[in-house]
């Protein structure tokens, strides 16, 4: 593939809080297709509304797409041929385009203080400003050139508006969608370079995408209603046969359907909308992600891209190669996608069983930290960690199912076992006590074989003693095979518990 017809796609990001699980998804099908296509991947930082900017948003934004295993192959971390990549810093490209526009007719300057703008919101219900009320407003359309000539010569404050159509229809083809069209009567003459200077997202984004070269471009479904500005501007600019095509994906809904996920929904439900942890750091509200909880970049990515895109077979388990060399835009539903908090933990519980003891020690040791378990030996911990990891939905969880390989059970769940206590039973831990703690061959099958047989010698029965010496080992009824569990805390440790659970249940 050329470098002229390479294609290049981009996720364009305003730094104003954390990163929502769509805007995640952007990410991914942008990237899944640059990388399918032998493609290029842009991250470009898209903060012209300096009032809405937020200190460590952007950092936070590339923590995230580089958690997720996402890197850009340009961004403002390590440049690129088209950088600078924040808008911010390319703030004296945008002003020459919008003029030329004013110049060719297609836009113009509106002096209208906020004062007055916020006047008319107050007696028109639904207010907006277009080819409807245009000329009875305070523009180079409505007064005289040498007015306008005079105010801008002392520099009073003014806008660049697009100047909408009227009464013709546009369109294009979306590459989900089809063919979409609009009436430009039904549009605002959006405001396209605001009074400092700043481009809004209308201009900057279709200057940006132009001198990028961008092939691509991608978005959510919300920003349809902005297509005909872009689609005009496309046009009118002279860079139509430029344009990148476009695809409008599907929204990620709330899970009962009704409307689009927002973070007050998963504040309601119980869970996480953002990709990690986001402080908002002007009220200091902490809003948990699904790093935090103990997803896997893998799972978070695999369920991700599920929601709205399936490769026409039953199979639900993908590594990043394999989504790369399976995605097709084709393959993306037009409808919205429900989000299913119970579907995503199952993805997370199948990677962890997919993956390397290796690769989840670290985690593991983060956890047994919090919990006062300090630089654990890794071979007994890979050990354990084999044994219970087919039990954690979230990494978090190995602490509920592991802990007592590191801390011996001080509370017991003894009304499961002393209702149909009996003097044998004691008689029978009284005298396995001793015999275990000279058994020789401390192994799992070993082990089984030699308690189930002292059962037998016993006159008991097997499940009457099985579940009393599980409870002694761990305090309750869970955990992996009763046998596997002696034989990792090793023959000191289980005939300590032994006895002290033994204890436990004749008090």
């Amino acid at each position: 593939m050329s470098t002229k017809n390479k294609v290049r796609v981009r996720f364009a990001p305003s730094p104003t809080g954390g990163l929502h699980l769509g805007g995640v998804r952007t990410v991914l099908f942008n990237y899944l297709f640059a990388k399918n296509q032998g493609g290029e991947f842009v991250l470009r930082i898209e903060d012209t509304d300096q009032t809405r900017y937020v200190p460590g948003a952007e950092e936070y934004i590339m923590s995230c797409l580089a958690w997720c295993g996402l890197i850009p192959d340009e961004s403002p971390a390590n440049g690129g041929p088209y950088a600078p990549y924040r808008q911010s810093e390319r703030k004296d490209r945008y002003r020459a385009f919008a003029e030329q526009l004013v110049v060719n007719g297609y836009a113009y300057y509106a002096f209208d203080t906020p004062e007055e703008l916020e006047a008319q919101r107050q007696l028109i219900p639904n207010f907006k400003y277009s080819h409807e009320n245009r000329l009875q407003l305070r523009n180079s359309l409505s007064l005289d050139e040498s007015e306008v000539k005079k105010l801008l010569a002392i520099g009073v404050p003014h806008v660049i508006r697009i100047k909408m159509p009227v009464g013709e229809t546009i369109g294009f083809q979306d590459m989900i969608r089809g063919t979409v069209s609009f009436d430009t009567s039904l549009v605002d003459d959006k405001v396209l370079l605001k009074a400092d200077g700043m481009p809004t997202y209308h201009l900057a984004v279709v200057v940006d995408d132009y001198q990028m070269k961008i092939t691509h471009a991608f978005r959510g479904e919300e920003w349809l209603p902005s297509a005909p500005v872009h689609l005009l501007l496309w046009e009118y600019l002279g860079w139509k046969d430029s344009m990148p095509q476009w695809a409008h994906f599907p929204l990620i809904l709330k899970p009962d359907g009704n409307g689009k996920l927002s973070k007050r929904d998963g504040d309601r439900l119980g869970f996480p909308v953002y990709a990690m942890n986001w402080t908002d750091p002007k009220t200091g509200d902490l809003t948990k992600g699904f790093r935090e909880l103990g997803f896997l970049p893998e799972a978070f990515i695999n369920m991700l891209a599920l929601l709205g895109w399936n490769d026409g077979t039953d199979q639900e388990i993908f590594t990043l190669d394999e989504l790369i060399a399976k995605f097709s835009i084709d393959r993306i539903s037009k409808a919205g996608a429900k989000f299913d908090f119970e579907k995503a933990k199952w993805f997370n519980h199948e990677w962890i069983k997919r993956s390397q003891n290796e690769k989840l020690l670290p985690m593991v040791k983060a956890v047994l930290k919090e919990h006062g378990v300090i630089d654990p030996v890794d071979n007994y911990l890979e050990r354990v960690l084999a044994l219970v990891k087919d039990r954690l939905t979230f990494i978090e969880d190995f602490w509920i199912q592991a802990s007592f390989f590191f801390t011996p059970p001080t509370d017991y769940d003894l009304e499961a076992i002393q209702k149909k206590w009996s003097n044998e039973k004691t008689a029978f831990f009284n005298d396995i006590i001793p015999k275990l703690s000279s058994f020789e061959h401390w192994e799992t099958e070993a082990l089984e074989q030699y308690y189930k047989e002292a059962i037998l010698s016993s006159g008991l029965k097997l499940g009457e003693l099985m579940l009393p010496l599980r409870i002694m080992l761990v305090g309750g009824k869970f955990g992996p095979h009763v046998f596997d569990i002696a034989t990792l805390l090793g023959r000191e440790e289980t005939v300590k518990r032994v006895k002290k659970g033994l204890a436990a249940i004749l008090t």
